[in-house]
C-alpha cells in the first residue's frame, strides 16, 4: 500500500494531506512548529487574552475556494458588516460593500456607470470565473467567456486600469489600494488582476474572518483529516527527505534545495534557484483600549481597512517599497469577534510591504500613517509586538525575506510556478504543493488540492 508524508500543516499541506487520506493512502503531515497553520495561525502575541493572527487574517479566497466549499466540515466564518474600507485626507472614506450600488455611492459620481460595468460582470459570475482563476494551469477553462472578460482588463496594470478607466479621484485611490494585494509595483503588466477578483470578492461573497482567528481554519481541516485517518506531527522539522511513497512538500523552492537538493539533478536545481521571491512585510501586532478611532466612523464597518491616500501616493509606495509614506493593509477583526480581546477592548495588526528582508524598521512609518486618518490612534495602544521580515521568517521558514505569497507573482512566475514542471520535480515521488506553485499565495487549499491530484494520478499510471 502506498504512503505519503506531507511537509507542513498550512492551508496548502493539510488540504493535499485531505485528498490522499480520501484516497485511502495513510498520510503523515509533518510541522515544525508547536501550533498547526503555517502562516494562518493565531496566538497572544501582546498581551495575555488578545489573539493576533500571525499571517492572514480575512479571507475572500478562502470562503469562495472550491474545495474548501466541497469539504463536510463546518468553517466558523464572520462576515464583517463591508469587506473593506479607504479613508481618504477629507474625513470620509470608499467603502467596498456587499452591494454594489452601495459601493457606487461612495465614489465620485462620473464614475459610477463606470464602476458597474466593470465589477457588476465579474460579481455576478464569480463562482464561475473563481473555479478557473484557481483552476490548474494547463487546462481548458470551463467558462471561457468569462475568463476572457475578466483578462482584458486583468492583463493591463493597475495603474493604467485606474486611470484610465476611472475619471475621479476616489475610485482611482480605491482601485490602487485593491491592486496593491498582489505585491506587485502598480505599473506591472496584470496587476491589475488581483484588485478585480477581490473587488468582485466582496460583492459576491465577501471578506470574511474567522471566528476564534485564523488558527480555526487549520484546526478544522484537522479535524477532517484525523477522521479519515490521518495523522499530524507536530514539532516535527523535516531536515532530510522523509521515508513515503509520496512526498508532497508544502514549502518553497530555497527550502527544497536544503533538504533535497542532493537528491535532484544540477539542471533542475538551477531552475529552482532562479526562482524570485517578492517583497517582504513588516507587521505590528496591536492590543487596544479601544476600537481605533478614525475620522471617517464608517471604517468600523470594516474588518479591513486599506491606509495610503491616493492612487498617486500608493504606486509610489509600492513601486520600490521604501516610501516614507508606505501603503498599510490593516485589521480590525474584534470589532466582529469578541473573543479576540477582553470585553471593551481590541485588537488590530496592521503591515507595509518593504524590500525582500529588510531590516529597516518602520512602525513609525505605519504609524504616521494610521494617525493621518485616525489622529487619536497611538491614545488606544495598550501593547505592540513588531515582527520584521527575519523575524517572520524565523516563524514561518516559508515567508523568505518576509514573503507572505511564496514568491513573485508577475506573469510569468504564475503561469510557470516555481517551474515549467510546476507541482512535479525532478524526482518522480516528490512533489511541491505550497503557495509557490498555482495558483499562487492566498489562503484557498488549491495549491494543495492540484499537486495531490497530480501525485495521485502519476502513481495510477
Amino acid at each position: 500500500m502506498l504512503t505519503a508524508a506531507i511537509i507542513g500543516s498550512g492551508p496548502n499541506g493539510l488540504s493535499a494531506a485531505i485528498v490522499l487520506a480520501r484516497a485511502g493512502i495513510p498520510t503523515t503531515v509533518f510541522e515544525r512548529n508547536l501550533q498547526i497553520g503555517g502562516a494562518c495561525s493565531t496566538a497572544e502575541t501582546t498581551l495575555p487574552k488578545f489573539r493576533q493572527d500571525l499571517g492572514s487574517s480575512a479571507y475572500p479566497m478562502g470562503l469562495a475556494s472550491p474545495f474548501f466549499r466541497s469539504l463536510p466540515i463546518d468553517i466558523p466564518w464572520i462576515e464583517p458588516t463591508a469587506p473593506c474600507a479607504h479613508p481618504l485626507d477629507d474625513g470620509t472614506a470608499v467603502m467596498l460593500e456587499h452591494s454594489i450600488e452601495a459601493t457606487v455611492a461612495t465614489l465620485d459620481a462620473c464614475d459610477h456607470n463606470r464602476y458597474r460595468s466593470l465589477v457588476t460582470p465579474l460579481a455576478s459570475q464569480f463562482a464561475e470565473l473563481v473555479k478557473d482563476v484557481l483552476g490548474p494551469i494547463q487546462h481548458i477553462p470551463r467558462h471561457p467567456f468569462v475568463l476572457a472578460r475578466f483578462g482584458l482588463s486583468a492583463l493591463l496594470s493597475a495603474a493604467s486600469l485606474a486611470r484610465f478607466h476611472f475619471t475621479g479621484k476616489r475610485a482611482q485611490a480605491f482601485f490602487a489600494g485593491m491592486a496593491t494585494h498582489s505585491v506587485l509595483p502598480l505599473e506591472t503588466p496584470a496587476s491589475a488582476a488581483v484588485g478585480l477578483i477581490l473587488m468582485a470578492a466582496g460583492h459576491a461573497g465577501g471578506w470574511p474572518i474567522l471566528r476564534g482567528g485564523a488558527q480555526a481554519l487549520p484546526d478544522a481541516l484537522a479535524r477532517y483529516l484525523n477522521n479519515l485517518g490521518g495523522r499530524i506531527e507536530i514539532g516535527h522539522e523535516i531536515t532530510q527527505l522523509p521515508e513515503a511513497d509520496l512526498i508532497l512538500a508544502g514549502i518553497t523552492p530555497r527550502q527544497l534545495l536544503r533538504i533535497a537538493g542532493s537528491h535532484l539533478p544540477m539542471t533542475y536545481r538551477r531552475r529552482l534557484e532562479r526562482f524570485r521571491y517578492g517583497a517582504g512585510a513588516f507587521k505590528i501586532d496591536y492590543a487596544l483600549s479601544a476600537p481605533i478611532p478614525w475620522t471617517a466612523p464608517e471604517c468600523l464597518r470594516a474588518a479591513t481597512v486599506h491606509v495610503g491616500g491616493s492612487l498617486e501616493e500608493i504606486a509610489d509606495s509600492e513601486r520600490h517599497f521604501t516610501s516614507a509614506r508606505p501603503f498599510v493593509l490593516l485589521g480590525q477583526p474584534s470589532l466582529f469577534d469578541s473573543s479576540r480581546a477582553p470585553v471593551g477592548q481590541h485588537t488590530a495588526w496592521a503591515y507595509c510591504h518593504v524590500p525582500n528582508g529588510s531590516e529597516r524598521d518602520y512602525t513609525e512609518s505605519i504609524e504616521r500613517q494610521i494617525v493621518r486618518f485616525a489622529p487619536d490612534f497611538r491614545d488606544c495602544i495598550l501593547a505592540r509586538t513588531i515582527s520584521p521580515p527575519a523575524a517572520l521568517e524565523r516563524w514561518n521558514p516559508n515567508l523568505i525575506g518576509g514573503d507572505f505569497l511564496g514568491g513573485t507573482m508577475d506573469i510569468r512566475q504564475v503561469l510557470f510556478r516555481p517551474t515549467r514542471s510546476l507541482y512535479r520535480t525532478a524526482r518522480p515521488n516528490l512533489y511541491l504543493c505550497g503557495a509557490s506553485t498555482p495558483p499562487g499565495g492566498g489562503v484557498h487549499g488549491m495549491a494543495g488540492y492540484h499537486a495531490a491530484l497530480t501525485a495521485l494520478a502519476d502513481s495510477n499510471r
